[in-house]
């Protein structure tokens, strides 16, 4: 463990794609050669990292993932590595790329909980457990996942600290702020908001970036199955809740948007809760502790 104070901010900005698609559900290998071509477009735009929705390796669609979990399971050894042959072209193209890659699947974990999860793909060809999403949505998820129990979900790229959150996630405040107050730079939330829906994201995701003043990242899918049609409207927010980038309702898109150190530090400069947040809770002088992130840089 090391520890950081909030004041610690990247050098440099760092370049982020959405990748708002859709999914084929139980369709692991599919979905994971469509998102390589994705990665491989978003480096050409000089990503770091490409963040893909909820479940998007095996599409959200609870009633097959029930009903088929061989097909759309993936299985995570006693430290968190993922070793799959239907992630490889996915897992190649992060290397190829450079590229950390997070990207919703249905993980089960070697206690034998299935655990709605983000993955991370980093270049050095490593597919890891990163977050396991905490807040379950109601009956329809809590019948088939089991809830995550903190503790995980920081990635650091180029000096960024990214925080993962998984969409009713972002409903509870306090999870963001946890995220926050541990050091991380952006709160990242892969989605799957049904139609009509997504307008909460829309008023939850500015608020948790302007109550933190961090960057949030709403990476939500589209389409689905036709009783669950997901909403689109991907989106990124300023550290002072204004908007940065919007993807439209509908279809494949791909929001790139260059996520700038110097715009925390001058919303922080006037905007100062999160560091009386922080004095209120710790010992003056005293660094908070960091979690264990998944290191990714030069």
């Amino acid at each position: 463990m090391s520890t950081h104070t909030l004041t610690d901010l990247p050098s440099a900005p760092l370049r982020l794609a959405v990748l708002q698609a859709e999914a084929t559900p139980a369709d692991v290998r599919g979905n994971s050669v469509r998102a390589a071509t994705l990665v491989r477009e978003a480096a050409r735009r000089g990503t770091r990292v490409a963040v893909l929705p909820e479940l998007h390796l095996c599409g959200y669609d609870l009633p097959t993932l029930a009903g088929d979990p061989s097909a759309c399971e993936v299985i995570a050894d006693d430290v968190g590595t993922v070793m799959d042959g239907r992630l490889d072209a996915l897992a190649e193209q992060a290397e190829a790329t450079g590229t950390l890659v997070l990207a919703g699947a249905a993980v089960r974990r070697v206690d034998g909980r299935l655990v709605n999860s983000i993955l991370g793909f980093d270049p050095s060809g490593t597919v890891r457990l990163g977050y396991d999403k905490q807040h379950l949505w109601h009956s329809d998820e809590a019948e088939i996942f089991a809830a995550g129990m903190g503790g995980d979900g920081l990635w650091e790229v180029d000096g960024w600290r990214l925080g993962g959150a998984i969409c009713y996630d972002m409903s509870f405040a306090a999870h963001a702020g946890a995220s926050a107050l541990s050091g991380v730079h952006a709160y990242v939330c892969a989605s799957a908001f049904v139609v009509g829906a997504e307008k909460r994201a829309a008023v939850y995701m500015p608020a948790r970036a302007l109550e933190n003043t961090i960057y949030s990242v709403f990476a939500n899918a589209y389409g689905g199955p036709v009783d669950r049609r997901t909403g689109g409207a991907s989106a990124v927010y300023g550290p002072d809740g204004s908007l940065v980038d919007i993807a439209t309702a509908a279809g494949e898109q791909m929001l790139v948007s260059e996520l700038e150190p110097r715009r925390i530090a001058s919303t922080r400069s006037f905007l100062r809760m999160l560091e009386e947040r922080s004095r209120s809770m710790a010992e003056p002088g005293v660094g908070l502790e960091e979690q264990d992130l998944c290191p990714m840089g030069v």
